[in-house]
């Protein structure tokens, strides 16, 4: 079960450095004043992500830099902490194509005959959490989700590229613009 767990884990990392397109969302509470976060700091189940070192190291820096660029510093006794989650599902997408052949095929009459193609096509769709929990009041204030499908041969350099625009779209709605007092 342990190795099913960081084989899924592995994969998505893999789906989430190698998405072409990402979906993101958001959400909040809104009851929470944004304006009191001034620092954050990863829980230790962030930092032991059970992915590759490299990409945990990547979508950790990733992280640290949109938070700074947002004004946030990082801190031992922080007013956020950031945890991270990751996910797979497999996923299956059929398309039939039908192709008439003969005379009159347009009206359905006439002489000829037809054929249907299927094709099947197996995915892995990745989808990343990452959570920002008030340390005043050890309650979620703001989650932000990245879903993408999985490329194959990604190099290192584009990874790392992936991560950071993921990232970045993931954090486009933080801190939530009504909210801001």
């Amino acid at each position: 079960m342990k190795k099913l767990v960081s084989f899924v884990c592995v994969m998505v990392m893999i789906c989430f450095v190698s998405f072409g397109q990402v979906r993101v969302s958001h959400d909040y509470d809104k009851e929470a004043d944004f304006t009191q976060f001034s620092s954050y700091n990863f829980t230790d189940e962030a930092l032991k992500l059970p992915i590759n070192d490299l990409n945990r190291k990547r979508l950790i820096a990733a992280i640290n830099n949109e938070l700074v660029n947002k004004g946030l510093t990082e801190s031992n006794s922080p007013d956020l902490l950031i945890d991270i989650k990751v996910t797979a599902d497999r996923k299956q997408t059929a398309t039939a194509t039908t192709d008439y052949y003969g005379r009159g095929y347009r009206y359905r009459w006439g002489g000829g005959f037809s054929s249907t193609n299927i094709d099947v096509h197996d995915y892995i769709e990745g989808t990343i959490f990452i959570d920002l929990i008030s340390t005043a009041s050890n309650q979620l204030v703001w989650q932000g989700r990245g879903v993408g499908t999985i490329s194959q041969d990604v190099k290192p350099e584009k990874r790392e590229k992936r991560i950071n625009k993921a990232v970045t779209k993931i954090f486009s709605k933080y801190p939530p613009e009504k909210l801001v007092r």
